[in-house]
């Protein structure tokens, strides 16, 4: 009877989850029912899955509104052509912004218009829609019109508490309050489920209408296949081909990686194509090698990562750099043949390449069959409330004052609404469609037979489904991610060849962990800048386990995650390292496979280990065992047998009972939080890359990091430590600097992108007018080369931007107010016709203070020298941070520069910081303010501090815990005085 029915997928408007739907109609005794979203077909999927599952016939169908939410007409697929015609219409809409037909031409669709604007004359496949409220409108209309049309009821809410929600979200979607709201822009109340019986009664009178809403049934089928891949089939003109492809580039790879005589590689490979084989996940492999290919002969620097560095297959492709012999990695940790979802192949990227990557892979597989992946972001956690509050007009402090307050709310009446109608936004309650983070769908068929598109900001078509239900409909997807890390290596080659001459292949890993200059930088934790290893905690990290190693790093990169930290394994781990002859194996079995980690599971893979040869299971039920118990959809039938085999086999192997229920505990208790071991020497491949050029070309480094704008710190760290390793560190100058930040030997000079104040367009047009016609020569040709204003040109001048002419920013300033005439407007054209006259100007000083607070005001912080210099004290501190470790024990006073600040509860739920600051030399040392002394001396935002505390020593690492604190005063802009 329901030919218009919304889900919670017709966003910010439908307020029915999609089970609920079905499973309504279903206890009411519905045979079928047509699920039309608005202008989407997110939900279908799902919706087919479960009417499949309860015995309903799905109809599929699309409703769709033009740009004003206009009703124009209902799409109702007869079969699987008629739903890829919906979504290619809208699909059309959304990728060329072109407006929806009045009249679409639909082959395999029935169209249903609303009463009040329907064509004159009906095709076969057209129909008049009436909603209940239209009869009066129909009652003297002619048999022949009765006959095409359709009783039109509408679902769009389960009852009246639906209603409410639904106007709450039609007002956030039109950003309006709810008293604004207008009749035209939310449904009417009407539109709320009703049972066929009470259907029957309000259209009995006009038989027609649900003889042709049954017709229209009858003829709709929609059928979907789970279980087949829907990823493109062959990269080559067969399988066959993909197979024979495969295993000849994985040889060759082989010889480039490993040699030609290396036993366990060629058997890893072999049994790795088998396997391959066997799931059909050849082309999978060779696509993904295609990217990396292109991605390389582009000059493209990337990373491998995920599960997929596993697989030595993917690491003779060179799709990854991780070595799955050296580190001992399991290939059925990404592919196995129980695995029934998707596996994981990660590729990094520079923030700057990803598109190229992108524009390369829809040109190579076709726009029709290439999408990204979408994702739905929902009214999660409270956001619903402060969504709520802002339709009924609350301020910004009662908002947060609403979502502060209990659940048991009482005395207000709009707050108690609010939290009624919050009680209504399930869990998963959809808010907007997004793209997801790196997803790229390759699919055999064109993208429109599962979804419609649309079209983000990004510029590529994006599906508007998640990778849930791409999983769950058999697509494996690529992530073609991008990330900052990334960035700083690309761009570092590039300097390094530029400033160097020196030509540096960041693929040569093997060269890079035996370095002794990076062994030394890792020791030291001298890694400021290094993907994934500069922050206080890393840092503190690598010094505590003396890391100077790949596998040593390798193990930091997971231990350091929230999970295993807060667990107490990451203490129990350093604790082990250092004392190796302190503790006891649990059995020579996990002696035997967790050597490595002392007997401390730190990675997934070890839960593969362990349940392999302590509890006998196979590789591919140990990996079954490890996904469900990480959350990822558990399926009780599969796991509680697996389960049940672990503790069989322990009793069959003679273990206690005693024994296998205290493996099996720490098994559980780790696998929820376990980070894969791949991943992890991933991340650590690229810290070693970056160590690589940190420890031989700091400064270029360093010019890269602050180019790329991501890392831990902001740029005045990566400032700092520049000028740490050697560099002379310059303000923007119009003749040196470019839009960003560049170094000649080892002069650094910032770019323009750092002047907060100045217009993009003079950051930008300042260096390219000076690539086309040289050198500016003085303020004269610099105003008429540029047509800068005023106001742009004080900024420079405060800057130091015009050095080169020897002149103080004083008089320069007097120049230029002279030169642009106080307030007349100068043109280029003036400035050449009448230069400037020339004045005598006294002797004015510059001072070193004056410079900072410029600096400070139009940077951000100081750049030509360090903050310190703006102490009234000369003290700089009893002992500085290279001398920590030679004071445990003691009672001593510090100066140091703020850097960053880590809040955390205590199990007493109390504030306490942890705090990092550097010293006059530029180095850091990290400081503990537990909540009596935070209490009493708290931070006080950026600046310099006189830190009193006791000096601490946790396995080789020195802090300092605070007991005192206070900001110390800086000389004033003189200026000002």
């Amino acid at each position: 009877m329901y030919l218009n029915t919304h889900s919670y997928y017709s966003l910010r408007h439908g307020t029915i989850p999609i089970q609920d739907l079905v499973e309504k109609c279903k206890k009411k005794g519905y045979q079928a029912i047509a699920l039309t979203d608005i202008n989407n077909s997110t939900g279908v999927i799902p919706f087919v899955k479960i009417c499949d599952e309860k015995g309903i016939k799905p109809i599929v169908g699309m409703e769709f509104r033009d740009e004003n939410y206009q009703l124009l007409y209902v799409g109702v697929a007869k079969n699987n052509k008629g739903f890829k015609e919906l979504n290619d219409l809208i699909t059309n809409r959304n990728l060329d912004k072109t407006p929806l037909p009045a009249r679409p031409e639909l082959l395999h669709c029935y169209l249903i218009y609303p009463f009040n604007s329907h064509p004159i004359i009906l095709k076969e496949n057209e129909f008049i829609g009436i909603k209940p409220g239209d009869l009066k409108k129909i009652a003297f209309q002619s048999k022949s019109f009765l006959n095409k049309c359709v009783a039109f009821p509408s679902l769009v809410f389960m009852d009246d508490n639906g209603f409410e929600l639904h106007k709450q979200l039609r007002a956030v979607d039109n950003n309006t309050l709810i008293s604004k709201l207008t009749d035209e822009q939310f449904a009417k109340k009407e539109d709320k489920f009703l049972t066929i019986n009470e259907l029957l009664n309000i259209y009995k009178s006009f038989p027609e209408l649900i003889k042709n809403v049954n017709r229209i049934i009858d003829d709709c089928s929609f059928e979907f296949d789970f279980e087949a891949t829907k990823n493109k089939q062959t990269f080559t003109e067969s399988k066959y081909q993909d197979k024979l492809l495969l295993e000849k580039l994985s040889l060759e790879g082989m010889k480039s990686r490993y040699g030609s005589d290396n036993d366990e590689a060629k058997r890893r490979i072999r049994s790795e194509l088998e396997i391959i084989d066997k799931q059909d996940f050849a082309s999978y492999f060779l696509i993904a090698r295609d990217i990396v290919q292109y991605s390389m002969s582009r000059g493209f620097y990337h990373v491998g990562r995920g599960s997929c560095a596993n697989s030595i297959v993917a690491y003779c492709l060179k799709i990854t750099d991780v070595c799955p012999i050296e580190l001992d990695l399991y290939f059925e940790r990404f592919l196995n043949p129980q695995r029934n979802s998707p596996p994981d192949m990660d590729i990094d990227y520079s923030w700057k390449d990803r598109d190229a990557v992108h524009n390369y892979i829809f040109q190579k597989y076709g726009r029709e069959h290439t999408a990204l992946l979408g994702t739905i972001s929902t009214f999660r956690d409270k956001s619903i409330l402060r969504e709520l509050g802002k339709v009924y007009g609350l301020p910004k402090h009662e908002i947060d004052k609403l979502i502060n307050l209990s659940d048991n709310i009482q005395g207000n009446g709009i707050s108690e609404k609010i939290y009624e109608l919050r009680k209504l936004v399930v869990a998963d309650f959809p808010n907007i469609r997004s793209i997801h983070a790196g997803g790229v769908l390759i699919s055999e068929e064109p993208i429109t037979n599962y979804t419609a598109l649309d079209l983000p900001p990004k510029g590529f078509p994006t599906v508007q489904f998640d990778m849930c239900i791409a999983e769950d409909i058999g697509f494996e997807k690529l992530d073609i991610l991008s990330q900052r890390g990334i960035g700083h290596i690309n761009d570092s080659v590039e300097i390094i060849l530029k400033n160097r001459g020196v030509k540096i292949d960041v693929h040569d890993v093997k060269k890079f962990k035996e370095d002794k200059k990076v062994k030394q930088q890792l020791r030291d934790a001298n890694t400021i800048g290094c993907f994934y290893i500069e922050s206080p905690a890393m840092r503190g990290l690598l010094k505590k386990l003396e890391c100077d190693n790949y596998l040593s790093l390798v193990a930091a990169s997971s231990i350091i995650r929230p999970g295993v930290a807060s667990s107490g394994m990451m203490r129990e781990y350093i604790y082990r390292f250092h004392h190796p002859e302190d503790f006891k194996y649990l059995h020579p079995i996990m002696k035997e496979q967790l050597k490595e980690t002392y007997g401390v599971m730190i990675y997934q893979e070890d839960v593969l280990k362990v349940c392999h040869h302590f509890g006998g299971l196979d590789l591919s039920d140990a990996d079954v065992l490890r996904r469900m118990m990480s959350g990822k959809k558990r399926d009780d039938k599969t796991f509680y047998p697996i389960v049940k085999k672990f503790f069989s086999n322990c009793k069959n192997f003679g273990y206690p009972d005693e024994l296998a229920h205290e493996v099996w505990r720490q098994i559980e208790s780790f696998a929820g939080y376990s980070f894969s071991k791949a991943h992890s020497a991933s991340y650590a491949v690229e810290s070693f890359q970056s160590l690589y050029l940190k420890s031989h070309y700091p400064m270029e480094f360093m010019v890269a990091v602050i180019n790329n704008f991501g890392g831990f710190y902001n740029t005045r760290v990566y400032v700092n430590e520049a000028r740490k390793s050697g560099a002379d560190i310059h303000t923007p100058c119009v003749n040196k600097s470019l839009y960003t930040t560049t170094i000649y030997g080892k002069d650094i000079y910032l770019g323009f992108i750092h002047l907060q104040s100045l217009e993009a367009h003079f950051a930008k047009l300042i260096p390219e007018e000076r690539e086309r016609n040289g050198n500016y020569t003085s303020l004269e040709n610099f105003v008429s080369r540029t047509g800068i204003t005023l106001e742009q040109m004080i900024i420079l001048v405060r800057i130091n931007a015009f050095k080169f002419l020897g002149k103080s920013k004083k008089e320069l300033l007097w120049e230029v107010h002279i030169l642009f005439k106080s307030n007349v407007k100068v043109t280029p054209k003036q400035l050449i016709e009448s230069p400037a006259k020339e004045f005598k100007f006294p002797v004015f000083e510059d001072s070193k203070a004056e410079d900072m607070y410029d600096e400070y005001e139009l940077i951000g912080f100081p750049v030509t020298s360090p903050d310190f210099d703006l102490l009234k004290t000369t003290f700089r501190g009893e002992i500085n941070a290279r001398e920590l470790i030679n004071n445990v024990g003691k009672i001593v006073r510090m100066v140091g520069s703020y850097v960053a600040i880590k809040n955390v509860r205590t199990k007493r739920n109390e504030l306490m910081n942890f705090g990092t600051f550097f010293d006059s030399e530029g180095n850091f040392f990290d400081t503990t303010h537990f909540p009596d002394s935070l209490r009493h001396y708290p931070f006080q935002g950026r600046g310099l501090y006189l830190i009193l505390g006791k000096v601490v020593e946790e396995f080789g690492f020195a802090s300092l815990e605070v007991e005192k604190m206070a900001k110390l005063p800086v000389v004033a802009d003189p200026r000002t005085l």
